[in-house]
């Protein structure tokens, strides 16, 4: 069957292959990137449903507009702007299926085959793919414990005159890395500078364990003339309140905006009205605040059992840095007292004795490091997160 030469620059998931492993009984993983279902506000969700099926049936049901669900855009407006976002008008935002479909959709607009980007490296493997997807030329710029270096991620644009710039600046996937405030201005002054669109995504900012991060770029651009008119913004709702909702947004300029909407008319019209009713009807009632102190308290709590137990257990043969937020611990194997160094043999073995991650090589665009791994600690209860990591130990002998 002919197939668009396009699919020839992608294959499947890593991850989703992974998945096809984990039906072994007893096994536990720290594969997935997903929030603990444990968490999601049943009670809340039900009181929203019931709520938008009563005030207004019609919007709930109904088709809607591409841009958006109007109440879930004020809502999100309402939102950004509690974060330090000024002056976020509802219209300056489309409501999108999920921020995948946001990212999708700025491939479509800004990527032609062969097209710079710049990327994280190690980045989200779903972006990726999406990029790749359409054509585009992938850069990986590196990364230290406070995000992106700025002073390499400048010699890249320079050479490379990207399209854009793609990163997670609050507690990255697959990193956890938090781009540090001083660092997140330069990286506003580089967008002006050069004149390169920069999107932030940002699904985890919201997910911060003891301080809060710095202000998004979204926030910050109000610090730095001009920085607002070469920046993108993506959230989510999925990690904070339930992914089965496929509510995310996206901020852009006026110009991409539009094109982005009218790409979206062409994928699926809209994202589904009873989502966003639901979401509106959810942010509205107030509920997000309780929600997002019990998600911080646990995802916490079950990132330092993870840490501790990694240095119990593992000691001088894996290093990382203590997330301060998200969902991942990522970290490299030394090797030391002759342990094992490879990530990919790791996860083989680690599988063998009944615990799964991800290995890291998948997660870079180009020189990948197969030392790395991510470890999610979000589904796991604090038990299971150390029986885990002692079998990981096992696989490690």
């Amino acid at each position: 069957m002919p197939l668009a030469q396009r699919l020839d620059q992608v294959e499947t998931s890593a991850i989703r292959e992974l998945f096809k492993l984990l039906g072994k009984p007893g096994i536990i993983s720290f594969a997935g990137g997903f929030p603990d279902s444990a968490m999601f506000d049943v009670a809340g969700i039900r009181q929203a449903v019931n709520a938008a099926l009563e005030q207004e049936p019609g919007g709930a049901l109904q088709y809607g507009a591409t841009e958006g669900y109007q109440p879930l855009r004020e809502q999100l407006a309402a939102f950004m702007r509690a974060k330090g976002v000024r002056d976020l008008a509802p219209e300056q935002l489309i409501v999108t299926t999920g921020s995948q479909q946001a990212l999708d959709l700025l491939g479509k607009c800004l990527v032609d085959p062969g097209s710079k980007a710049i990327v994280e490296g190690p980045t989200f493997l779903a972006t990726i793919q999406c990029f790749r997807l359409y054509g585009a030329d992938l850069v990986s710029a590196p990364i230290d414990g406070d995000g992106v270096r700025v002073d390499e991620l400048e010699r890249l644009i320079r050479e490379h005159r990207p399209r854009f710039v793609y990163l997670i600046p609050t507690f990255g996937n697959p990193s956890g890395a938090m781009l540090s405030l001083e660092r997140r201005r330069r990286v506003l002054e580089l967008a002006v500078q050069y004149q390169t669109l920069v999107i932030e995504d940002d699904p985890y900012g919201d997910l911060y364990f003891d301080a809060p991060p710095p202000p998004s770029l979204l926030a910050l651009s109000a610090e730095v003339p001009g920085s607002r008119d070469w920046l993108v913004h993506c959230g989510s709702l999925s990690k904070v309140l339930s992914p089965g909702l496929r509510v995310g947004w996206l901020v852009a300029p006026p110009e991409l905006l539009a094109k982005a909407t009218m790409c979206k008319q062409f994928s699926d019209a809209h994202t589904s009205t009873f989502a966003q009713a639901t979401a509106a009807q959810y942010l509205a009632g107030g509920h997000m605040p309780a929600t997002l102190a019990r998600v911080r308290e646990v995802y916490g709590r079950r990132a330092g059992v993870m840490g501790e137990a990694l240095r119990r257990e593992l000691g001088p043969a894996i290093d990382f840095v203590p997330p301060r937020g998200g969902l991942f611990v990522w970290a490299r194997l030394t090797g030391a007292g002759g342990k094992l160094a490879d990530g990919n043999a790791f996860a083989r073995k680690a599988i063998e004795q009944g615990v799964a991650f991800v290995p890291g090589v998948p997660f870079y665009c180009a020189n990948p490091d197969p030392s790395t791994l991510r470890l999610s600690f979000a589904t796991a209860d604090e038990d299971r997160i150390r029986e885990g990591i002692a079998r990981l130990a096992r696989a490690l002998d």
